[in-house]
């Protein structure tokens, strides 16, 4: 038959005396069972661990278990009884007592069907191993593993309440770093974590329908419904605008903008949206419509921390802000001060964005080198001083972003920069003096990129939020050391970079948590 591609196994009277036989056809190790149903072969190996299934049991009927974990298949269906991945079966046929087995290969597309079913099915119970070796699988039949991607912000855009997270902020560097893998193993790993990362934040989560109405699109109409928190307004401006067939170019900069009409959500909003425009990108217009609605959820949801008295100078220095600021600060004018005067010193220098972006940076760097960790394992402290090495770090990445949306839409330099601000004044009781620059000092910036990235292919962090600030930063730092080669900062930076990915985090704070609860319950009564 055309197609098949039919070979001897071995002769029926030598499968009667056992019921089962190991034979090795074209490179395969393949078990042949007999039971009351008739004459069945499937792969050897197991396809939780791979385990030889001819020590399994069967029931002479068609059932077959691996005896390890007790994986249970039916080879006459091909179902999985117990268990979470399918095993690979081939056709049989017996004539004149020889037993044949067809060893041709399924179609590459239904491969890579099954493989994406495959993964689908393993993002029920957050199966690790086998979301490898379905994108392994991907990858065997000439798939993209970019699809794989696609396919999993499908499944899971709308099974994030609050929409976009890191998940979706990380996956674009990690894909980065697939790119420039040693080897196979290692750029499997990038494509593992990002679709392994968007089934944890979405592990049996309900769906979160979005609106479906469909308003025609205008820009402040849009600006205006996110300004006012309206998700179905907001919604159905970009789902008008999408159903035009709009340029996404024209896109991101209203996005940009409405990211930074607040100093919001400790940053997120302008970071999502920069990556989440760096993730389409990369994976294709498929994955457009998915990523911008939870994009677009979550900078309606998104908290507006310019409202909190912290952060209430925010507004009236953007009002002051005239962009004929002559001052000049240096990096360290802004080490150690309140928000309200990081505020108003960046609006005293606001007729050069540009160098005050570099002063604010060099500041960012040196209070993330700094870092008085000590802060990170306290366990008498308030909520508000719950801090560890991610407060610093997203100044970091939030700068990054702020550049990238200012460059394209310089109008969005005040509101940046004055945010950038805001993360020094924060972040300003947390650093310390104890830090010797010389200490962490890199001498060899692409060996230290080089060497990080390496790490990161084999991370050993069990948590998938504190493994996405380590690439984020990394894959931050390298893409502003790129766009000022020979910056200021360029030396402080790397340093800060360096501490940071050679310290711990302390990930549970049970003893903290405990204490505060206490102090809570008892202000309540």
């Amino acid at each position: 038959m055309a197609g098949s591609l039919w070979t001897r196994a071995a002769a029926l009277a030598d499968l009667q005396e056992t019921g089962r036989k190991l034979v090795r056809l074209e490179g395969r190790a393949i078990a042949l069972f007999q039971g009351g149903e008739g004459v069945f072969a499937c792969a050897n190996q197991c396809p939780h661990e791979g385990y030889p299934l001819i020590e399994g049991n069967f029931d002479n009927g068609c059932v077959l278990t691996c005896n390890w974990h007790n994986w249970k298949f039916d080879l006459a269906s091909g179902e999985t009884l117990m268990g979470g991945d399918r095993l690979k079966r081939y056709p049989t046929r017996v004539e004149n007592g020889e037993i044949f087995v067809d060893l041709a290969e399924t179609p590459a597309k239904q491969r890579r069907a099954a493989a994406l079913s495959g993964l689908q099915g393993a993002f029920e119970k957050h199966e690790y191993d086998r979301m490898a070796r379905e994108l392994a699988r991907y990858a065997a039949a000439g798939g993209d593993p970019r699809d794989a991607v696609t396919a999993a912000a499908i499944w899971t855009h709308d099974r994030l309440e609050d929409g976009s997270d890191h998940a979706v902020a990380v996956a674009p560097d990690w894909i980065a770093l697939a790119e420039q893998a040693p080897d196979p193993a290692s750029a499997l790993v990038p494509y593992l974590e990002t679709v392994a990362y968007l089934n944890w934040d979405s592990l049996r989560a309900y769906r979160f329908p979005f609106p479906e109405a469909v308003l025609p699109w205008n820009r402040e109409a849009f600006l205006a419904a996110i300004e006012a928190e309206e998700e179905a307004a907001a919604t159905a401006r970009l789902r008008g605008f999408l159903d035009a067939g709009g340029g996404l170019d024209t896109l991101w900069p209203v996005l940009g903008r409405a990211a930074l009409a607040h100093y919001q959500g400790f940053g997120h909003a302008a970071i999502y949206v920069v990556k989440t425009r760096q993730l389409i990108d990369l994976l294709g217009t498929d994955s457009a419509k998915p990523l911008l609605l939870a994009l677009l959820r979550s900078l309606l949801r998104s908290n507006r921390e310019d409202l909190i008295p912290e952060f209430r100078a925010y507004g009236p220095a953007l009002a002051r802000w005239d962009g004929k600021g002559g001052a000049r600060p240096e990096p360290a004018a802004f080490h150690r001060l309140s928000v309200p005067a990081a505020l108003d010193l960046a609006v005293s220098a606001s007729g050069d964005p540009v160098a005050l972006y570099h002063s604010l940076l060099d500041a960012a760097a040196w209070q993330l080198l700094t870092f008085d960790e000590s802060v990170m394992t306290r366990t008498d402290a308030p909520v508000s001083q719950n801090n560890n090495w991610l407060s610093l770090t997203h100044g970091i990445t939030f700068a990054n972003a702020v550049r990238h949306l200012a460059e394209e839409d310089p109008e969005l330099w005040p509101a940046g920069l004055l945010q950038i601000a805001c993360f020094l004044g924060r972040n300003a009781s947390i650093a310390g003096d104890r830090v010797a620059l010389a200490d962490w000092a890199v001498g060899d910036p692409q060996a230290f990129f080089e060497a990080r990235a390496l790490e990161l292919y084999d991370h050993g962090e069990s948590e998938f939020i504190f493994l996405a600030h380590r690439v984020k930063v990394l894959m931050a730092v390298a893409d502003e050391l790129r766009r000022w080669p020979d910056a200021p900062w360029r030396e402080i930076l790397l340093a800060a970079t360096n501490r940071y990915l050679s310290r711990p985090i302390k990930h549970k704070h049970a003893l903290r948590t405990a204490r505060q609860a206490l102090d809570f319950v008892a202000r309540e009564s």
